[in-house]
């Protein structure tokens, strides 16, 4: 298997090359805090997880699979930090409208085509942020990173099943809540 720059970093980082780990940091702060930020929708309870995950990436580095992409692993740490959050205590949630958070227009699009995917995930968001956190933060595994059920599983320390339940429910429950909403 081919050594891929972050498997570089991570095992300078092991080394005590605290530069290698700002490397990481750097490479992965967006995704990471769009993962906590879609997850928690306020934008510094999103800050606040975003730097704890770091640090419990860095303290628990010895911990992360070499043979697996770091990405991945270092967002469902974040995404498991924010599930703990949401099960502690509901947060005060700020609405998501920051177009950072959303998918970039297709510069060939018209004005018009890049309004309407707007509106499109701004509904899509909303919704969302009406489901059950359970719900919530599955279809943010699933869907927003990739992730098998097993892996989801693993992150949220569930069984099998009831990960594929909530995912179930979430996307039932979010298909009736667009309903609504479409004709409301």
């Amino acid at each position: 298997m081919a050594v891929s720059g972050d498997q570089t970093l991570v095992k300078r980082t092991l080394d005590g090359d605290l530069e290698a780990f700002g490397e990481l940091v750097q490479i992965y702060q967006t995704s990471v805090f769009n993962v906590c930020y879609r997850t928690l929708g306020n934008r510094r309870d999103a800050e606040d997880l975003t730097q704890e995950a770091f640090l419990r990436a860095y303290n628990n580095i010895k911990s992360y699979d070499q043979e697996r992409p770091f990405g991945p692993w270092m967002r469902t740490l974040a995404a498991n930090l924010c599930y703990n959050k949401l099960n502690r205590r509901e947060l005060n949630r700020v609405p998501l409208e920051d177009e950072r958070d959303f998918p970039q227009r297709d510069p060939d699009s018209s004005p018009e085509k890049a309004l309407e995917i707007s509106q499109e995930n701004q509904t899509l968001y909303q919704a969302l942020w009406e489901l059950p956190h359970q719900y919530r933060m599955a279809l943010e595994l699933r869907h927003f990173q990739d992730l098998s059920y097993q892996e989801m599983a693993d992150a949220l320390n569930l069984p099998l099943n009831t990960v594929r339940s909530h995912l179930y429910r979430g996307r039932q429950k979010l298909a009736e809540i667009l309903e609504e909403n479409k004709n409301g």
